[in-house]
């Protein structure tokens, strides 16, 4: 419970200096960084709108990393322009992205692998597999989202970097710490499934999410 609320509190803590940059925003007159910003303190409800609408409760640990993953690249990424201050900024969020969207691919097929309804059991490889193709797919989709807002409106997502004006080197870039990042989660994950006993974070969370979503395994 003491661990769920200092988790709470640091999410207010990120989202009242989200409010404070908005109102500075409008103060200034600067109404798209304002808009933008107040998207963002949306955004960051999610994991709690998401918790309530699907009676899917979310370990603390991991919404604070996908608010602090969404406070990081959006916030202190473009509006506080890390990405241009910090060659490594852009890098270091896309290795994050790798372990969330890889967690996610691995609770999704271990629901599945678990949930009576559906009698498919997958063994500890192919779940580990899932999740590490789920996070580099999603990642892969990103990357052309990303040469689509540069292509038809203008926009500067795919930056120069290492003396590349094209955005090529960035793209691989985060293409590849993607798949470092998916890598570690899928490897983890699939010691978890062979070893339940072996701890770590992954593990932790992994049990915090079963313990809290009794309805989806078996028992």
């Amino acid at each position: 419970m003491r661990i769920r609320i200092t988790h709470q509190r640091i999410t207010i803590a990120l989202q009242l200096i989200l409010l404070a940059e908005t109102a500075f925003a409008i103060w200034g007159q600067r109404w798209f960084t304002a808009f933008l910003t107040a998207m963002i303190i949306a955004i960051t409800f999610f994991p709690l709108l998401f918790e309530r609408r699907f009676r899917i409760h979310i370990p603390p640990e991991l919404q604070l990393a996908a608010i602090a993953f969404v406070f990081a690249s959006l916030f202190l990424g473009e509006i506080r322009d890390y990405y241009t201050r910090f060659w490594w900024w852009d890098m270091a969020l896309h290795t994050m992205s790798g372990f969330l969207l890889g967690i996610l691919g691995f609770l999704l097929v271990h629901i599945t692998n678990e949930t009576e309804k559906i009698h498919v059991h997958m063994k500890p490889g192919f779940v580990a597999f899932f999740a590490f193709m789920f996070a580099l797919g999603v990642g892969a989709l990103w990357e052309i989202f990303e040469f689509t807002m540069d292509s038809f409106f203008g926009m500067n997502m795919q930056k120069p970097m290492l003396g590349d004006p094209s955005g090529l080197t960035d793209t691989m870039w985060d293409l590849i710490v993607d798949g470092v990042g998916a890598l570690v989660i899928s490897l983890l994950g699939w010691r978890y499934l062979k070893n339940p006993d072996e701890r770590s974070f992954l593990e932790r969370w992994i049990d915090s999410f079963i313990e809290r979503n009794p309805r989806f395994f078996k028992r």
